[in-house]
């Protein structure tokens, strides 16, 4: 068989097919895989074992299952899963801290929220676009959030959840005078904002997410200003008398 140089490439040229009259050939192309080619290849293994490990989670918790159950369930070799990944571990450890980095990256316009912004948009009745912005993004890793947060999931990650979220937007809303303030009533204060709002994403992702992005946002609001014996509806465009003195006090 020959080769030539087509384009900078070695080529193979194999005779197909024979005729009578005139010899068919067609050129094959032999070359290294493009890395386009084996990005996709990578991104595809990678998405069937994160599909994997949520369906063990969710089957038989995180501690029962073992590498051999991943690699048979995501029809992937051992071999390309210890390319990538030490161990169990390195893969919940790497998709967790992939949840973490998106979340961190919408902390600029969680820091840019004011106690004000809050008020002006409760009492119009609109949805923080931020807050709508962060459930959008929570219903998209639903089903990864919904086996990690469970009863086989990691017990570790509601903390991380809790702190680089919630106790962020809680410490982010409060009045400036206590933003800074060391007294352990605002400590006990962020910490039992903190809490609530893990539970309402958590109580939103084992229902499924049935809520749109923009009543959960409005959820998020109301609760944090609610207090006891107040009416526990959402109210749109009408503000409260209590509405109205926090407003004057921010201001």
């Amino acid at each position: 068989m020959n080769r030539v140089s087509i384009f900078g490439r070695s080529v193979e040229i194999r005779p197909l097919h024979r005729n009578r009259t005139k010899e068919t050939v067609i050129a094959t192309a032999t070359c290294a895989p493009a890395a386009p080619c084996e990005d996709r290849r990578i991104a595809k293994s990678r998405r069937a074992l994160r599909g994997a490990l949520i369906e063990l989670m969710e089957e038989r918790g995180y501690d029962a299952l073992t590498v051999n159950d991943l690699c048979e369930r995501a029809d992937t070799s051992r071999g390309t899963f210890y390319n990538h990944f030490r161990d169990k571990d390195g893969l919940l450890a790497v998709l967790e801290d992939e949840v973490m980095a998106d979340l961190d990256a919408l902390q600029g316009r969680m820091q840019s929220i004011t106690l004000a912004d809050m008020l002006a948009f409760r009492a119009t009745g609109r949805p923080l676009p931020f807050l709508v912005e962060l459930f959008d993004y929570l219903c998209e890793q639903s089903d990864f959030l919904h086996a990690v947060l469970g009863p086989g999931g990691d017990v570790r990650f509601g903390p991380r959840l809790r702190e680089a979220v919630c106790e962020n937007l809680v410490q982010n809303i409060l009045h400036e005078k206590y933003r800074d303030n060391p007294t352990v009533f605002v400590e006990y204060y962020v910490a039992f904002y903190a809490a609530a709002y893990l539970g309402i994403i958590a109580h939103w992702i084992e229902r499924g997410c049935p809520e749109s992005s923009e009543t959960m946002a409005r959820i998020a609001m109301r609760l944090l200003f609610i207090k006891p014996g107040e009416s526990i509806e959402l109210q749109v465009g009408r503000k409260s008398d209590e509405e109205k003195h926090q407003e004057q006090q921010v201001h």
